[in-house]
């Protein structure tokens, strides 16, 4: 009986908070306390650069066609995965110069479109200043990309770089004006 006792009470100090109301909540109890003292301690999650996307779509509408092109080249869990990178974003008006939105980025083949948002994503945490200090980024694809300065404007190859260092727990976000092709 005390046997199962305890595991009831590891039962309650483990559970995940998938079982609990608040998706970033965990069960805490205290030893030697009945189950039903157990209680709910949020437990902070830190933004990914999933997350930072998805909160600044709903803020600005801004990333609805990248995120459906994460969607559709299975890649949210990839860039949402701890180890750090930076990504540099295309706005929806920069996936529009192409022809393309939020619907038709799935009529794109799969490896065509792999390829292409890897060739958005650069390893490791870079920093707008880290990202001007380089004259060439090597991607995630493995091809290269070239920095320059023109007119006190910061570009990756023909993309103006519109807004910089958007922080998230496993990198940065830069915003860029057009979609970079391999």
């Amino acid at each position: 009986m005390k046997l199962m006792k305890w595991s009831l009470l590891s039962l309650v100090v483990l559970v995940p908070s998938a079982c609990s109301e608040g998706a970033n909540e965990s069960v805490v109890g205290v030893a030697g306390e009945a189950p039903a003292a157990a209680k709910v301690v949020p437990v902070a999650k830190s933004p990914t650069l999933v997350d930072v996307a998805i909160t600044v779509n709903e803020e600005t509408g801004e990333f609805s066609t990248l995120i459906a092109a994460l969607l559709a080249a299975d890649l949210v869990d990839a860039i949402a995965a701890p180890g750090q990178r930076t990504v540099f974003a295309p706005t929806d008006a920069a996936f529009a110069a192409l022809g393309l939105d939020a619907t038709s980025i799935e009529t794109v083949p799969t490896d065509v479109l792999t390829n292409i948002l890897l060739y958005h994503v650069v390893p490791g945490r870079r920093t707008a200043a880290d990202v001007l200090a380089s004259e060439r980024l090597r991607m995630l694809n493995r091809e290269t990309t070239r920095i320059s300065v023109r007119n006190d404007v910061a570009y990756i190859n023909a993309s103006a770089i519109l807004q910089t260092d958007v922080m998230a727990s496993n990198g940065i976000i830069h915003v860029i004006d057009a979609v970079l092709l391999p």
